[in-house]
């Protein structure tokens, strides 16, 4: 029994987020040192990535849906 759909949208956003977290988190123990400002575009960019997969999984769970019925 399944509690709940699998959401790949919600795991990209997740890990984008944590991946941001860990790079600023290593930027202030002195770490890994680049400029802040260049972490914003990346995790826009992930963001957007997040926000097109789930509509991108429900075409390919359509177009599954549709070969299953003509069969």
């Amino acid at each position: 029994m399944r509690r709940h759909d699998f959401e790949p949208g919600r795991l990209i956003v997740g890990l984008v987020m944590l991946g941001g977290g860990l790079a600023y988190l290593l930027n202030a123990a002195g770490r890994w040192p680049f400029p802040a400002y260049a972490l914003v575009p990346a995790l826009v960019g992930g963001l957007c990535l997040g926000g097109a997969v789930p509509g991108i999984a429900y075409l390919v769970g359509r177009r599954r849906g549709r070969r299953g019925i003509g069969r």
